[in-house]
């Protein structure tokens, strides 16, 4: 990819040289997969039923895979101690997006969960503001000041709730159980005492229950799914039906290129369905070699993880990898029928700008955080 002489001592030769590379080409090769499978699944989709050029949603695709690459590559480039001075105003101005959705939000399907401005059209503030909680969560619990760790865990759930709220006013389940569970497993990674995780967990489960009771409007669409899904009889299940039918007609190799007819009958197919549409399409091997990329992944943050002696950085990549595979695995539940339908994208592969994106902050992090940092390399910039 790069050719550097080991003495060149320039700030892109020192990131290659300590760059983890297998987590950088397993990423990159995702985000071109992804621009594949959106040629595949959206050309003819746009061409006969949107009345846009047909290869509208292609080109659009490209355009936010081109932005996301250049994205992870300048935040994996950055010194650690840039990315803790500005992660708290950065993640100020990603929330007072998300306060905006409510009053100046799109909505779609009966959720409001879109911004559409001059300068940012259309996208999804939730999407930029996960990775930004994570490693701000990751700060607060390790804050060197005297303070009580339990007051620390007390100070990272008063920023949590607002985002929860807000989630669920949109409404947008899905979301607010990823953010919520990857808090979680911060908080465990900490060292929390699990009888404390546990009553924590109990409260959580209480105040849901009070929402809930107190706003029963705003739940009605997901008790709906739910019924739907114990009970297909009881709801609409067209969407997921089609999508379960694809992956079977796919088999083990599928039906080749071009071959699929569920990006024809479901609109939302290269969002929400677009691993049904790779089963239908190249087969239930190829879907695993692309979960196997998304484990490998996982595998050597892990790695890092283990041998990483900064409690921050070991903290950030436990709830950024939490992020990664539980979309990923939710996703893919979804897709087969396993779980409710929640609206969930499939990280770096799904259409949608705001989607890949927010992936490729999550990846530029990981990048950053899993780099070898020799001594007088992270504090270069």
């Amino acid at each position: 990819m790069f050719n550097f002489k080991r003495e060149d001592t320039s700030l892109a030769a020192k990131w290659w040289r300590n760059i983890d590379k297998q987590i950088l080409s397993s990423i990159i090769f995702l985000l071109l997969l992804g621009l594949f499978f959106s040629f595949v699944s959206t050309s003819q989709l746009i061409g006969e039923t949107l009345n846009k050029e047909t290869y509208f949603f292609f080109i659009k695709h490209f355009f936010f895979v081109l932005i996301s690459i250049i994205l992870l590559l300048a935040i994996s480039i950055q010194s650690r101690d840039t990315i803790k001075k500005f992660i708290v105003p950065l993640f100020i101005i990603s929330f007072i997006f998300l306060i905006m959705v409510p009053f100046i939000g799109v909505e779609v399907k009966g959720s409001k969960r879109w911004l559409d401005l001059i300068f940012l059209p259309k996208f999804q503030p939730v999407e930029i503001i996960k990775p930004l909680f994570v490693i701000l969560i990751a700060k607060i619990v390790v804050l060197e000041k005297n303070l009580n760790q339990y007051y620390k865990y007390l100070l990272s759930l008063l920023v949590l709730l607002p985002i929860l709220f807000l989630l669920v006013n949109q409404p947008d389940i899905g979301q607010t159980f990823l953010i919520f569970f990857s808090w979680i497993a911060m908080i465990f990674a900490s060292g929390i005492n699990l009888i404390v995780l546990g009553g924590i967990g109990v409260l959580s489960f209480g105040i849901i229950g009070l929402v809930i009771y107190f706003f029963p409007s705003k739940f009605g669409y997901i008790f709906s799914r739910i019924a739907s899904f114990f009970d297909p009889a009881k709801g609409d299940n067209y969407q997921s039906q089609k999508a379960l039918d694809a992956i079977q007609q796919g088999g083990l190799t599928g039906q080749g290129m071009g071959e699929g007819v569920l990006k024809d009958r479901v609109p939302e197919a290269h969002t929400d369905y677009i691993i049904a549409v790779i089963s239908e399409e190249f087969g239930i091997l190829f879907v695993l070699f692309v979960v196997f990329l998304f484990l490998y992944i996982a595998y050597r943050v892990f790695n890092k993880i283990f041998t990483e002696k900064e409690e921050f950085i070991k903290l950030s990549l436990v709830g950024l990898t939490v992020l990664l595979i539980f979309q990923t695995f939710i996703h893919i539940g979804v897709n087969v029928r396993l779980l409710p339908t929640t609206g969930m994208t499939l990280p770096f592969l799904s259409h949608g700008g705001s989607s890949i994106i927010g992936s490729s902050i999550v990846a530029g992090v990981i990048l950053n955080f899993t780099r070898n940092t020799p001594k007088g390399f992270a504090d270069h910039e």
